[in-house]
């Protein structure tokens, strides 16, 4: 896919139109390399509802790319999703993935006793699992599912958003900071920066 489709900020002065409220993430999408393994994983080990399995024959844009559609529910409402693409599938799409190099997802529970649970159960079913690890603002456990997925369970600690609340009030300076800090770094690596300019 292009890149000429990327979204930017370099406009934002152009823009007049005030930004509707966002609700909420109603699902996240990721690929799967089975779609009956991965609902074995999130219904059957991770307890999530099945909600939909889609089965397409054309992708959206009409292209013949068979795909099935998998969304399971949270108790929040929100959902996790998963595409079964086998046409394009490779082995090389499935590897761990890095939780910092490349992304992760974290759901969330309200007790220590629930997410301890969790770790029993990943461990009776032979799934690796790391922590908890104090954030200072929530303890987290980390897994991964069978599609490399870096997953992460996590509690709220007492004082989580009052945490937050005071890391808010630096955060503007925290990230222009930041972007200082690694303005060259990114220059050198990243067209966008040069772009930019």
């Amino acid at each position: 896919m292009s890149n000429e489709f990327l979204g930017t900020v370099h406009h934002l002065n152009d823009v007049k139109t005030p930004a509707p409220v966002i609700k909420g993430m109603h699902h996240m999408a990721y690929r799967c390399r089975d779609a009956a393994e991965t609902k074995k994983f999130y219904v059957d080990l991770l307890g999530l509802e099945q909600s939909a399995a889609l089965a397409f024959d054309k992708d959206p844009s009409g292209g013949d790319r068979p795909y099935m559609h998998l969304f399971f529910k949270m108790a929040d409402g929100n959902f996790i999703a998963f595409f079964d693409a086998p046409a394009t599938a490779s082995d090389d799409a499935f590897k761990m993935k890095d939780g910092i190099e490349d992304y992760h997802f974290a759901f969330e529970v309200e007790t220590k006793a629930e997410q301890d649970a969790f770790i029993q159960r990943l461990k009776e079913a032979q799934v690796p699992v790391f922590g908890p690890i104090n954030h200072h603002f929530c303890h987290s456990i980390y897994f991964f599912d069978p599609n490399g997925l870096a997953c992460e369970i996590t509690l709220k600690d007492e004082k989580h958003d009052e945490i937050l609340a005071d890391e808010a009030s630096r955060a503007e300076a925290v990230m222009k900071q930041w972007s200082e800090k690694t303005r060259i770094l990114k220059e050198a690596k990243l067209s966008i920066f040069k772009a930019a300019d």
